[in-house]
């Protein structure tokens, strides 16, 4: 890597710890009730919202409820995208006349949309007209983004509340979401891609005259706004088929960099207003630094793989060249790799490169990113509540070495509280070594298989992955769109999704019932770096023990054998 990668890579951590404190202290204060600076203009829109919904802000609910809540609002949104989708072709805003998806196809996609992965087995500009993009993926990207911000706050809540049976109303959270952060930013920022060349347009297509003399005709659309709100919500859904490697999505590397910060930008405040809300922000920076340390070796992997190249070609005489395979030139290794362990990390599934053209260990990279759960900054909301789970783990592992009933902010966790959130943990597993089992021995799962050998295993494990750890990326040789794999993966990001979210919130009902333990001279520290050290170290080991093998079979396996001069 040279020191243009290098910069580009220190110029983005930069950005991001600067920019975390001042968006964690804007969301801690919307999200206690605290006036800011847009409740003049904003306030008397909620309070319609409100009204016309039904809605008594005032009136909190119990876990039970507000799981209850956060179902039927999925539940909802699943039906109303399934019905947008199977009857495009009679609606209006479709000047292409884009007919209806089929029915597996709108399944896996209404299912994909409202659990915040946003897999896409088909090519959006070529599918979709611009009111199923606008009213029904655009629309489902802010509704499961608020989803998983509510559900993290709501936890919040769970650590820092004292005997008390309620967590906040998931209704009020979804809306102060969506109209106080991820509204105001999303305009922002889609004018700033306009600015760049992304497209803003209602109109289906233009066309043009290539350099031969050919025509040419070139989709458009509502591009701008629907890439802001796809990496901001980290929910990756591209307008086109190439996602951010497509030159309206990405066109400059301002944009590029625009997408990036976007990506991680309210996962990582979000650990700042956990620490607000908790009232030491050094817990929430403790957090966020066990996310940058698995983010960082991460990155140096993969940077490191990409830059050693392909040794087929070295052994040719051509030398030990870089691997630009499946990457935009515009964009190089460094912003190329950097983008693909961004997007992974942060359960945002978005891309700007090829992930199926990455050199094994580099494509192993994004892998683990997704097998260790939603914990490296993650998905909006989803990150931290993630990496919660594994923290109630840390401090009961810590207890047990110094022989004391583990604590964390003054709550003890007991066998209730490690017993759900190993649940939460096993349902990852379950999405991506149960189902993708099955992938790999019955026909119609083998069938979607472009390569044999380790890769062809790569390709089938990066998929469910993808959909169980609602990542939404793929590796490219994988044939998604069958009725087999658009069933099979949809049930995968149900499982990821809802079977992480009930106990999650049942922990936090737990946790919010409980007294406060003043802490004692045994009290273990969980600000300092032993603590970080501890829990990074727990979330490698469980998923070490737990995905390891498979990862030996696929990417390393392929690594050793290229090495090797074995072809496939």
């Amino acid at each position: 890597m040279d020191h243009q990668g290098l910069l580009q890579i220190l110029l983005y951590v930069a950005v991001i710890v600067a920019i975390t404190p001042l968006l964690g202290g804007y969301m801690a204060r919307v999200f206690t009730g605290e006036r800011v600076g847009l409740s003049p203009l904003l306030g008397p829109v909620e309070r319609a919202v409100y009204r016309l919904c039904g809605v008594r802000p005032d009136q909190e609910q119990h876990w039970t409820a507000y799981a209850l809540s956060v179902l039927a609002f999925s539940l909802v949104g699943v039906v109303m995208l399934y019905a947008l989708l199977r009857t495009q072709q009679w609606l209006p805003l479709n000047p292409a006349g884009m007919p209806a998806m089929a029915p597996d196809l709108a399944f896996n996609t209404a299912v994909s949309f409202v659990t915040n992965t946003n897999w896409q087995a088909y090519a959006g500009e070529s599918t979709l007209g611009p009111l199923a993009q606008m009213a029904g993926l655009s629309l489902q990207n802010f509704m499961s983004a608020a989803a998983g911000i509510a559900v993290a706050v709501a936890l919040v809540r769970g650590f820092t509340r004292r005997s008390t049976r309620t967590l906040g109303n998931f209704y009020v959270d979804v809306t102060r979401a969506t109209l106080y952060l991820l509204l105001p930013l999303c305009v922002a920022g889609a004018l700033l891609l306009v600015w760049q060349g992304v497209p803003q347009t209602l109109n289906a297509q233009t066309a043009a005259t290539t350099v031969e003399g050919a025509s040419q005709t070139i989709a458009l659309g509502p591009v701008a706004s629907q890439m802001m709100i796809k990496h901001l919500g980290t929910n990756g859904g591209g307008f086109f088929g190439q996602n951010a490697a497509h030159p309206f999505e990405g066109p400059t590397p301002l944009a590029n960099l625009i997408h990036m910060v976007a990506i991680f930008a309210i996962g990582a405040a979000l650990t700042n207003m956990f620490g607000r809300m908790a009232g030491d922000v050094r817990q929430g920076w403790a957090l966020l630094a066990a996310m940058a340390l698995l983010f960082l070796a991460g990155l140096a992997v993969a940077l490191w793989a990409e830059s050693q190249g392909n040794p087929a070609l070295a052994a040719l005489g051509l030398g030990q060249p870089v691997n630009l395979e499946g990457k935009e030139v515009r964009f190089g290794i460094a912003a190329s790799t950097l983008f693909a362990v961004i997007t992974t990390a942060a359960s945002c599934g978005a891309v700007n490169a090829m992930h199926d053209s990455l050199m094994p260990l580099a494509g192993m990279v994004p892998l683990v990113n997704m097998m260790l759960g939603e914990i490296i900054v993650g998905g909006v909301g989803a990150g931290l509540y993630g990496i919660l789970l594994y923290v109630v783990l840390a401090v009961f592992i810590a207890g047990l070495m110094v022989g004391r009933t583990p604590e964390y902010l003054g709550k003890k966790i007991e066998a209730r509280e490690v017993t759900l959130a190993v649940l939460a943990i096993l349902a990852l597993a379950f999405g991506i070594l149960g189902l993708g089992a099955l992938a790999t021995v019955l026909p119609a799962g083998t069938a979607s298989v472009q390569d044999g050998g380790p890769h062809g295993l790569s390709e089938i494990l990066y998929a469910y992955t993808s959909a169980a750890a609602n990542n939404g990326s793929a590796f490219a040789g994988f044939s998604a769109n069958t009725a087999y794999q658009n069933v099979m993966l949809g049930i995968g990001m149900l499982a990821g999704r809802f079977l992480v979210i009930l106990p999650v919130l049942a922990i936090a009902g737990s946790l919010a019932a409980k007294k406060a333990v003043p802490a004692s001279a045994g009290t273990f520290p969980t600000h300092g770096g032993l603590f970080v050290g501890l829990l990074a170290g727990i979330i490698l080991v469980v998923g070490g023990l737990t995905f390891f093998p498979t990862l030996a079979l696929g990417p390393i396996a392929e690594h050793l054998l290229l090495g090797a001069g074995v072809r496939f």
